[in-house]
């Protein structure tokens, strides 16, 4: 079932392995972390601006997109990166290392609480939405329409728990779906709600197929932006159209595409996402964000509600049960602030490159290794048409696991998952990076 993208035909040489073309463009970044705790970094743009919407592999870029070239550097991004001194890392779709900014931001964040208790403690708010309005960029939303969680599972069950649910609804969802997005509404079934898993057909998930799934008890559609074990991306357009016209939800799942692949929430007909900041956004563990469409928030029962989740929180001294009438009323209480303002750091350098230079590098570097693959007899199992590709390639290898541990030994990292070799490269990953990998799984065959 292997697919190839149109771009794929040529790859000419990577600006970021040696010999390299390089081309650094200037362009400044953002200014909302900055503090006096924190000191000014350098930022490496990647690309030219444009005003028109565009298309990036068969989907709207929304907002003014970023025109690609394989020339630019990408060699700055790489030192941004600690983790390439020692590791070709291509598992991003498991746990990501931290960007150098994101370790430093968290580990002067940390010293500055060892050294001054709560002193700067107004700085830290001041800061943390700051990040909040990257987060609302990363996605052209309202910050009033983000919440920060801990991870996606809690952003799920804020809906699972939340809707008033009746005996006899239904949600319907991917069969091979993470069991983050399974678990949550299987939990529903002593209230009478069934989860109807469609299952994939060649890797692939089909719109009718979900059409057919759905009826008039059928209260939300749950998907993931990006399919975890096979890498295929949703149409989250045509998903969200189809839930539209039959009066049923769509919650997204986004934690394997946002931060790499362009989700804009204003084109999407999406009610509600959630992701962690951990996979493809280049942060810590522990700090993730949750959109809901600011209309539907009255329709959700508020669980975890804290001292945090109402009007005018910090007047601890008052007690006026209002609460927020936005996404804030789900940060219940205490923030984890150092992962937030590490998240931030990450977010901040990914949006100064741009989300669609991202994702057409990525993209470029996974048309790049199908093609080797196939060149050494080995079968791709990820979808590659144009729509459909995403940063994860899954590989069918023999013996999954004796490769996994032949490339560790080899100083290359990718997974297993779903029987199948996963391989999940980010931006700052090199073509020679991807050779290495393409022999050392040959060299076991």
């Amino acid at each position: 079932m292997e697919g190839r993208h149109p771009q794929a035909k040529h790859f000419p040489p990577d600006p970021s392995s040696p010999g390299g073309v390089k081309r650094p463009l200037a362009r400044k970044p953002s200014s909302m972390l900055k503090s006096r705790e924190t000191p000014k970094a350098k930022v490496w743009p990647i690309g030219q601006k444009r005003n028109d919407p565009g298309v990036l592999h068969g989907h709207p870029c929304g907002r003014g997109g970023l025109v690609y070239n394989l020339n630019m550097d990408w060699t700055d991004l790489r030192r941004e990166c600690s983790v390439t001194k020692r590791w070709a890392y291509f598992d991003h779709a498991a746990v990501s290392p931290w960007t150098e900014r994101a370790r430093r931001t968290v580990v002067e964040y940390a010293a500055d609480l060892a050294e001054n208790g709560d002193v700067h403690d107004s700085d830290r708010v001041r800061r943390v939405e700051g990040v909040r309005r990257l987060a609302a960029q990363l996605l052209n939303a309202d910050p009033l329409d983000v919440a920060f969680i801990k991870n996606t599972s809690e952003g799920i069950g804020i809906v699972a728990e939340g809707l008033r649910w009746r005996a006899g609804d239904n949600v319907v969802t991917a069969e091979e779906e993470y069991p983050a997005n399974l678990y949550p509404w299987m939990n529903l079934a002593e209230r009478g709600v069934e989860l109807r898993r469609v299952p994939s057909r060649e890797g692939r998930i089909f719109l009718d197929d979900l059409r057919s799934a759905i009826d008039g008890r059928t209260r939300l559609v749950s998907l993931s932006f990006v399919e975890y074990a096979s890498g295929f991306r949703n149409d989250l357009f045509a998903v969200g159209q189809m839930c539209r016209e039959k009066g049923v939800l769509f919650f997204v799942d986004a934690i394997q595409g946002l931060g790499v692949l362009p989700l804009d929430v204003r084109q999407m007909p999406i009610d509600f996402l959630a992701a962690d900041g951990h996979k493809w956004l280049l942060s810590p563990e522990g700090a993730g964000l949750f959109w809901i469409r600011r209309e539907l928030v009255e329709q959700l029962h508020p669980v975890g509600v804290g001292w945090n989740s109402v009007i005018d929180s910090r007047n601890f001294s008052r007690v006026d049960f209002r609460l927020k009438p936005h996404a804030g009323r789900w940060e219940s209480g205490t923030l984890y602030v150092g992962g937030i303002l590490g998240l931030g750091a990450s977010l901040e350098l990914l949006l100064a490159i741009g989300i669609n230079a991202i994702a057409e590098r990525v993209l470029y570097l996974t048309d790049y290794l199908c093609e080797r693959c196939r060149q050494a007899g080995l079968t791709v199992y990820s979808s590659r048409r144009p729509g459909e590709a995403s940063g994860i390639v899954a590989l069918i290898v023999d013996d999954v696991g004796t490769v996994v541990q032949r490339c560790r030994e080899a100083g290359i990292v990718v997974s297993q998952r779903a029987g199948r070799l996963r391989v999940s490269p980010h931006a700052y990953n090199s073509i020679e990076e991807l050779d290495r990998l393409v022999a050392r799984i040959g060299a076991g065959s």
